[in-house]
């Protein structure tokens, strides 16, 4: 059976995102070749890939943006598995949204993200948003969290730790950059 991996950037005060969303802080601590490599290799591990409908826009935009218009870019090759990856956005309010290779699910999460677990292929990924996730946690629908601790704090902000979870950390990665990726399995 596939596994649903949930791979996030957070900072070191548990947000997932400032209280508006905001993300800018993500490159606050600059590249890392390593850390981009871990991101690509993750990816590259999917062939589907979850997404929230709030976040949906801007991630099919800067992707899409990047495969046609930035062949230079050094995100290329994430961009083309972002782009060709299946993925599946789920709202309660929309029935279509355009992407390439994007379908909507309106189903019941439980039962969708359950029936996608038993289809064959490569694992599932997670990218966001935060509710979606939170969703998602609080169902126990992920089977390995990869948390990108990132060192800065923002003081207040998104979280998508609703209640208690208890996790067990299986490996733990430093970068140069100072993020440090931690792989989370449910206890």
């Amino acid at each position: 059976m596939r596994k649903v991996k949930l791979q996030v950037q957070m900072t070191i005060d548990g947000f997932v995102g400032g209280p508006n969303g905001e993300s800018d802080w993500v490159w606050a601590s600059g590249p890392d070749e390593a850390g981009f490599r871990k991101v690509i290799e993750l990816a590259d591990s999917c062939d589907t890939i979850l997404l929230g409908r709030k976040m949906t826009g801007e991630f099919i935009a800067h992707w899409e943006d990047v495969v046609d218009n930035q062949p230079e870019s050094r995100e290329q090759p994430l961009a083309q598995l972002m782009v060709n990856h299946r993925k599946i956005v789920f709202s309660r309010t929309q029935t279509a949204i355009r992407g390439r290779n994007l379908e909507v699910e309106n189903g019941d999460l439980v039962a969708a993200v359950e029936a996608l677990k038993k289809e064959p292929g490569k694992d599932i990924m997670v990218y966001g948003g935060a509710n979606f996730v939170s969703s998602l946690i609080s169902q126990n629908l992920i089977d390995e969290y990869y948390i990108f601790s990132n060192p800065v704090a923002i003081g207040n902000g998104l979280s998508i730790f609703k209640e208690q979870k208890i996790l067990e950390l299986e490996s733990s990665t430093a970068y140069s950059n100072g993020k440090i990726v931690n792989k989370y399995l449910p206890v």
